[in-house]
């Protein structure tokens, strides 16, 4: 777990964080948004223990940023937006010297080796050279030289920069791979609709402070359904806040919007509609985008 309380930093001329608090729980996939210059790039490197706060408090796993830098860098990693690659080695040869840079000696470096270049996809090129990947696997290696060492919690500043529409698609599922295989990661990015392929919440990061206080819960409220009358229905809202598993309900017109507990509700609540005498002409799922939850929670309008 990630723990920050009231997290200040300052440049000579700006306070980048100004009393960051949040939680990210072990196992996540957390997404941290915000405008160029907003402090997610200061913060990521604050919870690396890569830059001191002035003031304030970053524990990750219990560890003090402040009294443990080097047993935090040993349980994680940063790969920052521009990462460099030894091009002339090759792809075993680069995380070998990874795996070596952490300490690890012996067999145990071929076994982290080879079990970090099928994570990322890479066994079939531990032969190629760096200088010969796409920008999609030069990605992947970087990622795979973070993890070699198997940290608990990875972060990444803006991993699909550049990258086409099939390499983004391909490193969100190993992003998902590398979640269900116990690891804790943050992603930081500009490119909202490749987040919510895997995120589970959203910090916001605005002016070196988290809107709204805390973090942005993405699998909660995100799934509703549109139900359509043939025509409007006075109390119509009333009846849909009284099923059983209906949460919220928003009405305008013919055109109601509910939110279930659980999608297995659904058969439930058309055939109490249509039981109910109601003309029902539509029913079908929806679901509010990152980018639409991001507006909404900054207070922007589209």
């Amino acid at each position: 777990m990630i723990e920050v309380r009231n997290l200040v930093y300052e440049y000579p001329n700006k306070r980048a964080l100004d009393g960051v608090s949040l939680t990210i729980e072990a196992g996540s996939i957390t997404a941290l948004v915000g405008p160029n210059g907003a402090g997610k790039t200061t913060l990521m490197r604050c919870l690396a223990a890569l830059e001191m706060p002035y003031s304030g408090e970053v524990r990750i796993n219990g560890l003090d940023t402040r009294q443990s830098p080097r047993e935090i860098h040993e349980n994680l990693s940063f790969l920052p937006d521009f990462f460099g690659l030894y091009d002339s080695l090759s792809v075993k040869r680069c995380l070998t010297f990874a795996a070596r840079s952490h300490g690890l000696s012996g067999k145990a470096v071929d076994i982290a080796v080879d079990k970090a270049a099928e994570r990322v996809g890479l066994t079939e090129r531990m032969k190629q050279k760096a200088a010969e990947l796409s920008r999609g696997l030069r990605q992947r290696l970087a990622i795979g030289q973070a993890i070699v060492h198997e940290p608990n919690v990875i972060m990444l500043d803006e991993p699909a920069s550049g990258l086409d529409p099939d390499a983004r698609r391909s490193l969100s599922a190993l992003f998902l791979e590398l979640k269900a295989s116990g690891l804790t990661l943050i992603v930081s990015s500009h490119i909202l609709s490749e987040l919510e392929d895997y995120s589970g919440s959203m910090i916001i990061i605005q002016d070196g402070l988290v809107v709204g206080g805390q973090a942005v819960a993405l699998t909660e409220n995100r799934i509703s359904y549109l139900v359509e009358l043939a025509a409007p229905v006075t109390g119509f809202d009333g009846f849909l806040e009284g099923l059983p598993g209906v949460t919220r309900v928003t009405s305008e017109g013919a055109l109601s919007q509910i939110w279930l507990d659980t999608p297995a509700q659904r058969a439930a609540i058309v055939k109490a509609i249509v039981g109910a005498g109601h003309q029902l002409c539509g029913f079908s799922e929806t679901k509010r985008t990152l980018e639409q939850t991001y507006l909404e929670e900054t207070g922007k309008k589209r």
